[in-house]
C-alpha cells in the first residue's frame, strides 16, 4: 500500500471509447493524458509512410512527461499539467490542476496503458482500465467527436477512423497485455465508485 496522500487510476481504451465522459460522471478529480501529445515538430514523432505522423502511435506521446504529472499530483496533491490544441498540434498554454485533497484521481487518454507498469512499481496506481465496446459504436462516435471540435480534417478523420475501427480489437487487446481489465462504461464506472476511498469523493 502506497504511503503517498493520493493515487491513480489509469482509464485507457481506443480514441472515442467514452473515456472523457465516463471520467467526468465518476466525480473524481481528472488528468487528461491527451494533453501530453508532442508538438508538431518534435522530430521524434512516428512519420507514416504517406506522409504527416501516426498520432496513434505511443512514440508521439510524452510518456515520461505524464509520468512526471501524475507522480506529482500523487505525492503533492497539485501540478501544472499542458494544455494541448489537437487541430494545432501543439501545446498551447498550461494549467494547474489541484486534487483538492481527493485521495483518488482519474488519468484517461488512449496512450494511458503504456504507463500502468512504470505507476505500480513507483506505488502510484490504485487501479487500471480499458474501455471496451463494438467498434462501429466507437468509430461513430469518435467521428461525430472530431468533427464537432475540428481536430483535423474530413478526409483524415475518415482515413483514420477506417483505420482504427479495424484495429480496434488489437489496440483493446495491447492495452489488456499492458496490465488494463478489460471493462464495458458501467463495469468500469462501477469499479471505480468502489476503489477504496473513492466514496469520499464522489458523488
Amino acid at each position: 500500500m502506497s504511503s503517498l496522500p493520493a493515487r491513480v487510476i489509469l482509464l485507457a481504451g481506443p480514441s472515442g471509447s467514452g473515456k472523457s465522459s465516463l471520467a467526468a460522471r465518476t466525480g473524481l478529480p481528472v488528468l487528461a493524458l491527451d494533453d501530453f501529445y508532442k508538438d508538431g515538430d518534435d522530430p521524434s514523432l512516428p512519420p507514416l509512410p504517406g506522409g504527416g505522423y501516426d498520432w496513434d502511435a505511443p512514440q508521439s506521446w510524452n510518456a515520461d512527461a505524464a509520468l512526471a504529472a501524475i507522480a506529482a499530483l500523487c505525492a503533492e496533491g497539485a501540478a501544472d499539467t499542458p494544455v494541448y490544441d489537437i487541430g494545432a498540434s501543439a501545446a498551447t498554454g498550461s494549467t494547474r490542476l489541484d486534487l483538492g485533497g481527493a485521495p483518488l484521481f482519474v488519468a484517461e487518454g488512449i496512450f494511458a496503458a503504456e504507463i500502468v507498469v512504470r505507476c505500480r512499481e513507483l506505488g502510484l496506481l490504485a487501479d487500471a482500465l480499458c474501455l471496451r465496446g463494438r467498434p462501429s459504436t466507437t468509430a461513430r462516435r469518435r467521428f461525430l467527436r472530431d468533427l464537432r471540435e475540428g481536430r483535423k480534417a474530413v478526409p483524415f478523420l475518415l482515413r483514420r477512423g477506417w483505420h482504427l475501427m479495424r484495429a480496434e480489437r488489437t489496440i483493446v487487446a495491447r492495452q489488456v497485455a499492458l496490465g488494463c481489465a478489460p471493462v464495458d462504461g458501467a463495469t468500469a464506472l462501477t469499479r471505480i465508485l468502489t476503489t477504496p476511498l473513492a466514496e469520499t469523493v464522489a458523488p
